[in-house]
């Protein structure tokens, strides 16, 4: 049997790993800690390390320089929720059979192994011709921000869009809220692709006036007009080879969408000034949260450029639609808040993680990142409490109706609750003694957060809790949720 150890400060994630491998016929060890990891070494045998790259006492790097110093036998896979082609590349070139990014799926967890212990094994046989080893910068590369980082239905197909719209070169257009993480999206696609070793040139299209923006996009020569005082390359000529992205796109004026389409449609470009057209070999991707079709029919935006941009499109998940995802990002977050601030905060209240959950992110997930970084920095302690947070956070109630005078269908299905959430719950804390109520109070926390998960789809969060559509009515009436 296969010694695996898994070395992750996160309880949780090494105890769910443990589960999993040892169903699938591993012996399996946990260290919590890159020092315990490194004394279990010390005494035990182990066929392959699973150590995670971001620990409290060490990182990665170290833990990998280590292993293979000390226990050159010993495989190692880097677990990794960052954003990081160059570091995976070192890793990879320091010694690690391969690394696993966030989120873990069961599959590509077991072939990684699996592979990884064969391909150990063929070198300890003599093997002259074992199998590859390195999958950097085509598979798994997760987002500078943690924007794939998750557990939600969501996030695990947006991952699957980008793997599949990747290695590809269509043109591709990002939707999505202001903040929800539109151009992380469209760096992960960059990095996925054959196009990963060259430039990624991101443009914001908002910041462009009228004036400015052909210089912008096509450069300049000297001298081709008043003010053009040397020559200027433009953001075409940057990525050429690599991907631009234009971020909202729907801000363009309808002359430079024109001149743009013209770009797009031959694959030159020629800058101001100049007789000589260049070649491009440039992927485009485009973010907008506007609704570009509405801008079409009002006559804002050309359809002929809307459909050279749109061969792929992909739709970002505001974070209030990630339920299960606020608190693993929270805590990715909180990490490297940790790491720039040079603060050593551990976790979140509970009353800070029921603020976050019930809380509707208008700003998505640049406003969580920025209040996990504002709250790392102003709090005191190891603990995260509300008295870090805006008191718009802290002090915010789901409201009944929304600005437009609707009920709010987020906070309570089919348009309300039988009575207010706050009293349900006191009467079952009140007999918090009696395990049948103990119970109930446990299935109604797992109902409603599975129906505020899935925005109170009953259909699909009936799929989520394993349950017939019908159950899931006779249940929530049992909870007085109707």
């Amino acid at each position: 049997m296969k010694r695996i150890l898994i070395i992750d400060d996160e309880v949780n994630v090494a105890l769910l790993l443990s589960k999993f491998l040892t169903r699938n016929g591993f012996d399996v060890r946990t260290a919590s800690s890159g020092n315990s990891g490194i004394e279990q070494l010390k005494t035990e045998e182990f066929d392959l390390v699973l150590c995670d790259y971001r620990l409290e006492d060490t990182d990665g790097r170290e833990m990998l320089r280590k292993i293979k110093t000390q226990y050159p036998n010993t495989g190692v896979i880097i677990i990794t929720g960052y954003s990081d082609i160059k570091m995976a590349v070192e890793l990879i070139k320091m010694g690690a059979y391969d690394y696993i990014s966030k989120p873990l799926y069961p599959d590509e967890i077991l072939n990684t192994i699996t592979k990884a212990i064969e391909t150990r094994q063929a070198l300890i046989d003599g093997d002259s011709e074992p199998m590859p080893v390195s999958k950097a910068g085509k598979k798994q590369v997760p987002l500078a921000d943690g924007v794939v980082v998750g557990t939600s239905r969501a996030s695990k197909e947006l991952s699957r869009q980008i793997e599949l719209v990747a290695p590809t070169n269509y043109s591709v257009i990002i939707l999505g809220e202001s903040g929800s993480g539109k151009e992380e999206v469209a760096k992960s696609i960059h990095l996925h692709s054959h196009r990963s070793s060259q430039a990624f040139i991101a443009m914001d299209c908002g910041s462009l006036t009228k004036e400015l923006a052909a210089s912008e996009f096509f450069g300049h020569e000297k001298g081709s007009f008043t003010g053009a005082f040397a020559t200027k390359i433009g953001h075409f000529e940057m990525a050429n080879g690599g991907t631009l992205f234009l971020d909202e796109v729907g801000n363009l004026s309808y002359e430079i969408q024109a001149a743009l389409l013209r770009t797009v449609q031959e694959r030159k470009v020629k800058r101001i000034g100049s007789t000589k057209e260049i070649d491009l070999d440039v992927r485009i991707i485009v973010a907008t949260n506007e609704n570009l079709t509405d801008a079409i029919n009002k006559g804002k935006f050309r359809e002929d450029l809307y459909h050279r941009f749109n061969e792929f499109s992909i739709f970002m998940p505001p974070l209030r639609e990630r339920g299960s995802d606020i608190m693993l990002l929270a805590e990715h977050f909180l990490r490297a808040a940790n790491q720039e601030l040079q603060r050593n905060v551990t976790h979140f209240s509970p009353e800070v993680v029921e603020c976050f959950m019930n809380y509707r992110w208008p700003g998505n997930v640049r406003e969580l990142k920025n209040i996990v970084r504002r709250a790392a920095l102003i709090n005191e302690g190891s603990e995260i409490t509300t008295k870090a947070l805006p008191l718009e956070i802290s002090n915010y109630k789901m409201p009944m109706f929304d600005h437009g005078g609707h009920q709010n269908s987020y906070s309570q299905p089919n348009g309300y609750l039988a009575q207010p959430q706050q009293e349900q719950r006191h009467d079952v804390k009140e007999q918090r003694h009696d395990l049948k109520n103990a119970a109930l109070e446990a299935e109604y926390e797992t109902i409603l957060r599975v129906l505020r998960e899935v925005n109170f789809n009953k259909t699909r969060a009936a799929e989520i809790l394993n349950i017939d559509r019908k159950t899931l009515y006779n249940k929530m009436k049992a909870i007085n949720l109707k």
